[in-house]
């Protein structure tokens, strides 16, 4: 008698398998693993802030404060909550990884920061909350080279503004219309509409004359985060027994803004009040054609080339710090449009939705147990149906491996992943239950043909099907003005996959046990 070990060797098409495995778990979760890392990453950085201007930017990652470690984001905190910001400058010393800076400031350092994600893949709004916006210029028909010229813009605005976790994407709908999707994790649809739903035109008026606009070609800087040139200087009672914050910043004009208004300027005459001797016209400021404030102009300027002003404006609240955030909301907004000038559209906002991070949570959790339970339930039909564990055990393995394959190349692309995509993901792996069943179906058939034909004449019957979906699908790529593509990519991506690396391995793996 003749004994002769069982080994199941491992052919070509398997072995690709493994190997997409490595590198999708090495896409997903890095090398060194990201859920190993100790710290807190920087979600954003104010411009022209202290913490900007020290070398902080946004990706980096934070492990110690003034020599204490920082393993998460309840350490950071705790750390800043100790230290007391007065009107004198505190020392800070924030160390992150191969870098080191001091901070001087009155001010809790302006950063935003969370928790190192434990995977490389990004989640979109749908999991993670925030608003989801759909606009378009108001009676303009753009080109797709103007849509990407406007995208550039409103990233500049939105930068401006210290947003990291901003999304602008080109999309267009079946009948060529070009829009713009924008997604902010962590802001409200109101902060959308103040941001994006006016064009935020600023003009600078004497008389009839505009002294200069907003942009870089009138202005060559804006003071912000600088209380030497920027603050909120008086708050008081008004007669309605409400109350007022005045605010102040110092704008710098280019040379050609700074000439042509002292031209303006040498031309107005001169008025003597009690108050002091002013021009014959004010400074008139307009945002979006709204007059928001006339300020004096002193008769020192007159005719004068000068490239320094300064810009005041005012915020009204029912209590002080109604107010005090009112002003300082109204100086950020006018800082953020002088530096940017206006959008080249006005916009018209199509659609726009708010999402809560609870539900994105509550989602993932459920989606996971359903995704888990379904596989279980179709493991086992197999196994009542075809009464073998090992096929049972091989269905549920390549199930899985798709899913993690999927997720390995939505990481290395970048590819957000929302409630769409999570719901083509779900289609693709259907779709791939349903192409392991007819392998095995057909290795069992009862023909003349051999096990390699009728695994053969099985993958053709997949073949078929995949280039039908892929049609069917390739439309849902522009439908709904690009609203529907993540479900569209996912699913083109999961059934490639499928057909291309996890279906022929498991025809080899059914062949073996088969065999």
């Amino acid at each position: 008698m003749v004994y002769r070990e069982n080994k199941m060797k491992l052919t070509f098409k398997i072995w690709i398998l493994i190997f997409a495995l490595v590198l999708s778990a090495l896409t997903i979760f890095g090398l060194p693993p990201t859920f190993l890392e100790k710290g807190v990453v920087i979600t954003s950085v104010e411009t022209n802030s202290t913490a900007f201007d020290n070398g902080l930017r946004q990706g980096q990652i934070i492990t110690a404060i003034d020599d204490q470690p920082v393993n998460d984001l309840d350490d950071f905190t705790e750390i800043l909550s100790k230290k007391i910001y007065s009107e004198e400058n505190v020392k800070t010393t924030i160390k992150t990884k191969g870098f080191e800076t001091i901070l001087f400031t009155n001010k809790y350092p302006q950063i935003t920061v969370s928790n190192i994600p434990k995977t490389n893949l990004k989640l979109g709004l749908d999991l993670v909350g925030g608003s989801r916006a759909l606009v378009q210029a108001e009676g303009v028909q753009l080109s797709s080279s103007e849509t990407n010229d406007l995208i550039s813009v409103i990233g500049n605005r939105l930068n401006v503004y210290g947003i990291a976790d901003v999304n602008i994407l080109p999309v267009s709908d079946l009948s060529g219309n070009n829009f713009i999707l924008i997604e902010m994790a962590g802001v409200t649809p109101k902060d959308i509409q103040e941001l994006v739903g006016k064009q935020g035109k600023f003009d600078a008026m004497i008389g009839n004359e505009t002294a200069f606009i907003g942009g870089d070609q009138d202005i060559s800087s804006v003071c912000r985060n600088d209380a030497t040139c920027a603050s909120i200087y008086e708050c008081g009672q008004d007669s309605s027994g409400g109350y007022y914050c005045t605010f102040r910043f110092s704008v710098f004009l280019s040379e050609t803004a700074a000439k042509r208004h002292a031209e303006i300027t040498d031309k107005l005459g001169v008025n003597n009040t009690a108050q002091g001797s002013y021009l014959s016209e004010k400074l008139d400021l307009y945002l979006d054609d709204v007059l928001v404030d006339s300020l004096l102009i002193g008769e020192s300027l007159k005719g004068r080339v000068t490239t320094q002003i300064s810009i005041s404006g005012s915020g009204q609240g029912k209590t002080r710090a109604d107010a005090y955030d009112a002003a300082e909301a109204s100086m950020h907004k006018l800082q953020t449009i002088l530096i940017t000038g206006s959008l080249p559209y006005k916009l018209q906002i199509v659609k726009l939705d708010t999402i809560s991070p609870v539900l994105g949570s509550d989602f993932i959790r459920s989606i996971f147990l359903a995704g888990i339970a379904a596989l279980f339930a179709v493991s086992m039909v197999i196994f009542f149906r075809y009464k073998k564990i090992k096929t049972s055990l091989a269905l549920i393995l390549t199930s899985f491996s798709e899913v993690f394959i999927i997720l390995g190349v939505a990481s290395f692309i970048g590819w957000n992943l929302d409630l769409l995509s999570i719901a083509g993901i779900i289609a693709g792996v259907g779709t791939g239950i349903d192409s392991q069943i007819i392998v095995i179906d057909e290795s069992k058939q009862e023909t003349t043909l051999n096990l390699k034909e009728k695994l053969k004449r099985a993958f053709k019957i997949i073949l078929g099907s995949y280039f039908t979906s892929l049609v069917a699908l390739l439309p849902l790529l522009w439908a709904g003005a690009g609203l529907l593509k993540g479900f569209a990519i996912t699913t083109i991506l999961g059934i490639t996959i499928g057909v291309f690396i996890t279906r022929p391995a498991f025809t080899d793996i059914i062949r073996k046990i088969e065999e």
